[in-house]
């Protein structure tokens, strides 16, 4: 029985409202199901947003849950009786069904979607209704990070923020989950609902829907505002549902894709992202642990929407590690995929061979009889592998004794050399690196860049940390890859005197570890300030 004597599992609705009320700028709908504790801290964080309650409603529906979150929900109900409904029903096997009720409910001129153990940032709603109405912005996109070991692809909201992307110009099709902003006119007008026949990833079909009618979408990275918890017990629907089950809703989930997304450059990047990530990430360590019976209903899945979907343009643009055991699940029997699967779980992309400038994975065994484009790594190896490990970087000299700073590291790669057809750089902006790359006797190559201190400073101030980069040309192929450090601390602060000028010259490290250098001229205002921060005093 609820507080006010109703059944649990019975279709029941709590809410106060005043009359009065003025439409709310954004409803919160969170569907829940078996969340505490988690569930307490998620309410908070929405009814507790700077937004304000008057601006604010909440609609949650409790899914039959049996842990009290019923209980929980009316508690805070009746803490917010002007702000939060709350309707309890049988359990539906998924989000999917509490997730249509509650838009029955919502009066809110957006909605925005909070899974029951998640929880928001203190500014989101604030932030997103305002982005939404300053641009008429449809949908908004705020960053999401993951908490507990959850992990969000970070993609979109790796360029910034963004007024207007689409399926195309950006990494929207790795952000088709829920939890977004929308206008709900717009799901409204185009009856968008969640397919109740998903038990996971019921999300997508609603999300693509939306995205493809969208006048515009627009995405904000400056602000954390979701915080996605991967629970203690693993026990999210995501972690819940059989590898079966998963290729199933997936079916289901590209087959809706395909079907609404008419734009033929957006169907395939949404495609890709499927066969990566959905259908991918079944054929790899849990594909093991599974008995063969389900191994086999995953092949077929898997091998049904290969036949449908898996072109040889996408085939070609997935890596390595996901080309392969797809293509095995769709060509090849089910002892050749549980091989592929053993074989990458204790190997990764060992062994390799060298071939005609290219990479192959050796697969010892099963190789033969299948083609060599689906073994070949070289893009992938040249992106993942042409540094192994944080560069060491520190001053030192080049080989005419110049000053120089020194960045040296391991390369997983042999064919690094600085002539002939397939010829490497490593520069700094427009400043070319000098450059060896030795065998390190473990199948490697160490590389040691050079780039003299003269050159570094040629005139000119750099305010800005320009990036040291390898770059290079393959056969069919251009490629160019940030050199990563961990530590910079040998390589800071020189001076450096060019014809009749001082330079200050320190390297640097942007938040994902990429050196960069920074050359700025030094004015006497400049030297006299440091003499003075050196000796403990102020400039007059």
């Amino acid at each position: 029985m609820d507080i006010d004597g109703h059944p649990r599992g019975a279709d029941t609705a709590r809410e106060a409202v005043p009359p009065d009320r003025a439409v709310p700028d954004v409803t919160v709908i969170v569907a829940v199901y078996n969340t505490m504790p988690y569930l307490t801290d998620c309410l908070r964080s929405v009814l507790e947003q700077t937004i304000g309650v008057d601006r604010l409603e909440l609609v949650a529906v409790d899914d039959g849950s049996t842990d009290g979150g019923g209980a929980e929900l009316d508690r805070w109900a009746e803490r917010y009786p002007g702000t939060m409904k709350v309707l309890h029903q049988a359990n539906s096997g998924g989000p999917a069904g509490p997730s249509n009720r509650a838009l029955e409910l919502a009066t809110g001129r957006y909605v925005y979607f909070l899974g029951a153990d998640d929880t928001l940032g203190a500014e989101a709603m604030e932030r997103l209704v305002a982005t939404a109405d300053e641009l008429d912005a449809d949908i908004v996109l705020g960053r999401l990070v993951g908490t507990g070991g959850r992990v969000v692809n970070q993609a979109v909201y790796e360029p910034g923020n963004r007024d207007d992307i689409d399926l195309v110009n950006s990494a929207l099709p790795w952000a088709l989950s829920n939890t977004k902003l929308f206008r709900r006119s717009l799901i409204e007008e185009h009856g968008i609902r969640y397919p109740e026949d998903l038990r996971s990833g019921s999300d997508q079909p609603f999300t693509i829907r939306a995205v493809v009618a969208a006048r515009r979408i627009a995405v904000r990275s400056d602000y954390e505002f979701y915080f996605a918890a991967r629970r203690a017990d693993s026990s999210n629907i995501t972690y819940r549902t059989s590898l079966s089950g998963f290729a199933r809703d997936t079916a289901i989930i590209m087959d809706a894709a395909a079907d609404v997304i008419t734009d033929p450059v957006a169907r395939a990047k949404v495609l890709h992202r499927h066969f990566t990530w959905e259908l991918g990430k079944l054929l790899g360590k849990r594909f093991l642990t599974v008995d063969r019976e389900e191994q086999r209903r995953v092949q077929e899945g898997v091998r049904k929407l290969a036949e449908t979907y898996l072109t040889d343009e996408i085939r070609a643009g997935l890596d390595v590690q996901r080309r392969v055991p797809l293509s095995i699940a769709q060509f090849g029997t089910l002892d050749d995929l549980i091989a592929v699967a053993r074989h990458q779980a204790q190997h990764g992309f060992s062994p390799l061979t060298f071939s005609d400038d290219r990479y192959y994975i050796g697969y010892p065994g099963f190789r033969a009889g299948f083609p060599d484009e689906w073994f070949d790594a070289t893009s992938q190896l040249r992106r993942t592998a042409h540094q192994d490990g944080p560069a060491r970087v520190h001053w030192g000299r080049a080989s005419d004794g110049r000053k120089a700073l020194v960045v040296t590291w391991r390369s997983l790669l042999t064919d690094l050399e600085p002539t002939g057809p397939a010829a490497v750089q490593i520069a700094l902006g427009r400043r070319q690196a000098e450059f060896t790359a030795r065998s390190d006797g473990r199948d490697g190559s160490v590389i040691t860049a050079v780039l003299p201190l003269d050159v570094l400073v040629d005139g000119t101030v750099v305010k800005r940390a320009r990036r040291l980069r390898l770059s290079g040309s393959g056969e069919d192929e251009n490629y160019s890859y940030a050199v990563i450090a961990a530590d910079v601390s040998a390589a800071q602060r020189r001076v450096h005197r060019r014809g009749a000028g001082l330079y200050l010259i320190s390297a640097a490290l942007d938040e994902s570890g990429r050196i960069g250098v920074v050359a700025v001229p030094l004015t006497p205002r400049r030297v006299v300030g440091r003499v003075l921060r050196k000796l403990g005093m102020r400039r007059p």
